[in-house]
Parts: structure tokens; sequence; C-alpha cells
């Protein structure tokens, strides 16, 4: 999307002149207009969280969530982030989604404005399960869409395959039940690595590099999807995430990912629902391969590729929410 599409679509959505919402969008670079300039990107454009009480095997916690669209709408999209993202990544398709569906984007716990678990080992998609489980419950919805990037792409393949399920269709984006070795190099090479910036300025460009595989993205987009990921706390930049949330995976050895794994191809098995897989054609994390496998296991998966995008395609420019818009809405 050109700069001067961008800010027409900001003025679109924030009601304010394409300047006034330009200048908005710009000002967490230095923070000097914004009293919180973590979120001084993205202020116009993410509303306040709401919050919903889950529980693990070490207590309760409180997971965060915002909402976009008439919340008395029958019709709820459920749109579940990636491993070290937040809700907050789909700003732009709960926007575009919004005048069909009531939008509900949580961040998940150890993430966001979510509280941290206790015990860092129930970091994982049984635990994510439940707590989406109980968010649905709060929303009580008549017709339940799902999508999900990544690791939220996981918990809508489980949650999908269970008997009982709520959800009409499922989307998720650039994941499967095989994950790559490649992306799990990648991610080792940073995930759970103690990172402390002295400016918003040098923290922001961090986080940009480690989303270079999301898209063709300009600086300002760039803004917009990653302020919200990192926070100031004492004087320093952070990541908006437990680091802690890498403890599960560290733990893993070869026969519980080979477990793992075959647990995810039950329940894709299980799925009788409408699923489409949307695939980065540069992915890492999903081969063309497991792609391939997908489709043909179950007659109800479709797939899609999306081009000039990696792991995993970030859904804020037009072209890709209108692949999600055909799917829930066609």
């Amino acid at each position: 999307m050109s700069t001067s599409l961008w800010k027409k679509w900001l003025s679109k959505i924030t009601g304010k002149s394409a300047q006034e919402a330009s200048n908005e969008a710009k000002q967490g670079s230095d923070g000097a207009s914004a009293s919180n300039p973590t979120q001084a990107a993205s202020e116009t454009l993410n509303p306040a969280p709401q919050f919903v009480q889950c529980i693990s095997p070490v207590g309760l916690h409180q997971m965060a969530y915002r909402t976009w669209g008439n919340p008395q709408n029958p019709k709820v999209l459920l749109c579940v982030h990636g491993l070290t993202r937040r809700g907050t990544d789909f700003f732009a398709l709960a926007q575009a989604m919004s005048d069909e569906y009531f939008v509900v984007c949580p961040d998940m716990v150890g993430r966001g404005d979510s509280d941290f678990l206790k015990d860092p080992m129930y970091y994982g998609v049984p635990q994510y399960v439940s707590d989406i489980v109980t968010l649905i419950a709060r929303i009580a919805p008549k017709q339940l869409d799902f999508f999900g990037t990544s690791m939220g792409g996981l918990i809508g393949m489980v949650l999908a395959g269970l008997e009982q399920q709520p959800v009409r269709r499922l989307l998720l984006n650039d994941v499967g039940p095989r994950i790559e070795f490649a992306f799990l190099t990648r991610l080792m090479s940073y995930l759970g690595k103690p990172v402390v910036f002295s400016s918003q300025a040098e923290a922001l460009h961090y986080v940009n590099s480690l989303t270079e595989t999301f898209g063709r993205h300009t600086q300002e987009q760039l803004r917009h999807l990653n302020l919200p990921q990192i926070i100031q706390k004492d004087q320093q930049w952070i990541m908006h995430y437990d680091p802690k949330i890498s403890v599960p995976l560290m733990a893993q050895n070869p026969m519980t990912a080979a477990a793992g794994e075959l647990a995810l191809w039950k329940s894709l098995d299980s799925i009788k629902i409408k699923t489409l897989v949307a695939r980065g054609v540069e992915s890492d994390l999903l081969s063309p391969a497991t792609v391939e496998e997908m489709c043909r296991r179950n007659p109800y998966v479709s797939a899609v590729e999306i081009e000039q995008a990696g792991h995993a395609p970030a859904f804020i420019l037009p072209e890709q929410i209108a692949i999600a818009k055909k799917f829930f809405t066609s």
C-alpha cells in the first residue's frame, strides 16, 4: 500500500483528516507528542483492552482482548496471533472485517496486556485452547469463525478438531501440523534471549528486523504493526512478552516433538469444517509438501499461496485482507 493510500485508510477508520491521522501515527518515533509513547502509533487504531479470567493448573490469570465492530453482532471473527506477537497485529484486518463481524483479538497469556503464568511449562497449545474456550464462553457467539496465525493457527486447528467444537470456518495463516527445522533454527536464534534497548527507536528497529519475513511493508506500516510489541520499563525498552514462553520449546526433545506433530495431524484429520491454509511463498515454517499433505488428508482443507511473503503474512495489505474476506463471507 502506498503512503498516500495508507494515510487515506487511516483517515477512514479514525474519522480524522489524512494529515491528522498520519501525524498521530508518526508520534511513536520519538514520543515527543504522546503521553504513552509505546502506544503512540497505534492508539487511534487499537481499542482499549478488556479482560477475561482464565484458569491454569497453577491458578487464575487474566487474558486481555480487544474488539472491533458491533458487540451485538451474532457473527464473531476470532483472530489469534503468533508465538511472540499479540492481538494488535490484526488492527487492519479487524477494521476491514468489522462491518461483517464482531472481531475479537486476544493477547494470549504471557503476551501483551495479559498476565504471565507462574509456571512457564504451561505455555503451550493445551493451555491456550483452554483460554480461548473461556473467551468464547464470555462472548457467546451465534456464529464463530477463526483466523489463526502460526501459533494461533495451531490453537484453531486443535479447537476445530474437538467434538462439539464451535467454529464454522477456519483460516490457518502459514502453519500446519509439521514445523520445518529451518524455522525452528531461526526462532531459537532470538526467542527467550534477553534484549534491552536504550531508546524506542532502537527497539522498534530490532522488532522490524524480526518481521522482515512478514512481507513487503512500508516503515509506516511496520510502525503500526510493531510498536505494540515493545514496552518501556525502568527507563529501558524491552519486548512486550514473557521471555519464559521459550521454556517449553527449549525442553522439547525429538521424541516429544514427534508426538506433538502426530497429535496435530490427528486434530487436522478430525476437522469437519471449511478450512483454508494461506502459505507465504517464501515461508520457512510451512513447506509446499506439508500443505499438499494437509489437502490430501482432509477434503475440507484448501490452500492459497501469498506472494512476496514468508512466515507469516501480516494481512495488513489489501490483497491479503481480500483473501480472508472472500473466504469468511462468500
